[in-house]
């Protein structure tokens, strides 16, 4: 299923289960539906283009919702996702509509603190961490708990916000000051979690935290997102805004480092040298 059908589809959802629709806000405000929802499909695209093939096993940490993993699943591929708070209970209501459309028992799902996880080295195929990982601390532990539990040549695909946006980090800095990791108690279970406090890093922060971990960083999948105002995207072609808004990234260096508003990029776990 490619990417454009399935945001239909979730779309179609919201209006069936409007619980989601306090985190998927696409349908909250017709004039910056066509704005959110043209940053949710480039980093969906982005997902369906480093797919792995059919019968390989993804790891989804801190999968939400599990709306990546139903897109997975509806591609035939296997994933295991983990997940906190009140997302888990709606994860059983979103098999129901799902499964209309496609194998969903291809998804496992967990009530699990990332770092309780013990899973066997070489696992997975592909770790995908979507809007996850300025929320791990201590981040170096998980790096290397991801790196373990990879296949040699596998990939860490993640999706994440710009730390470099200057807006954004004065908005964070309003909200939360310098307390960039806090404890929370999760009565689930019955233990305190240390939890990045929205602690987005720049694109050097995460080569330099990728690069100590033993990962290989992926120059060309380097892409950087959402430059343009909502108002841009009112009632004109969604895709053309889009072309355009890659074109002012590609062409200013500067405003693509401290305006845009999401990075996306690949790690891979270097494979064995070939014998000779």
């Amino acid at each position: 299923m490619r990417s454009e059908r399935f945001l239909s589809l979730l779309h179609k959802e919201l209006e069936v289960h409007p619980e989601l629709r306090g985190y998927y806000r696409f349908l909250n405000d017709p004039h910056k539906q066509s704005f959110r929802t043209a940053y949710y499909l480039q980093r969906l695209r982005y997902i369906e283009r480093a797919l792995p093939t059919i019968g390989d096993y993804v790891w989804d940490c801190g999968c939400g919702y599990g709306t990546t993993n139903f897109f997975l699943a509806l591609n035939g591929i296997r994933s295991f996702g983990n997940t906190l708070e009140y997302y888990y209970e709606q994860i059983p209501r979103r098999r129901e509509y799902w499964s209309a459309y496609g194998d969903v028992s291809l998804f496992e799902c967990d009530y699990a603190n990332t770092f309780d996880l013990d899973p066997a080295p070489n696992t997975y195929s592909t770790v995908i961490v979507q809007d996850t990982l300025h929320h791990l601390e201590p981040l170096d532990k998980a790096l290397l708990l991801f790196f373990r539990s990879l296949q040699p040549g596998g990939q860490l695909v993640a999706i994440e916000e710009n730390g470099s946006n200057i807006i954004q980090q004065l908005k964070l800095f309003r909200q939360r000051g310098t307390r960039r990791v806090i404890e929370i108690d999760d009565t689930r279970l019955g233990k305190k979690i240390l939890m990045g406090n929205e602690n987005i890093r720049s694109v050097r922060a995460w080569q330099h935290a990728f690069k100590q971990a033993g990962f290989v960083w992926d120059d060309g999948s380097l892409e950087y997102l959402r430059i343009l105002p909502s108002g841009a995207f009112s009632d004109n072609d969604q895709d053309a805004v889009i072309a355009r808004e890659q074109r002012i990234i590609a062409r200013y260096p500067v405003l693509r480092k401290y305006l845009s508003f999401g990075i996306n990029f690949i790690a891979r776990k270097p494979a064995p040298a070939a014998r000779r």
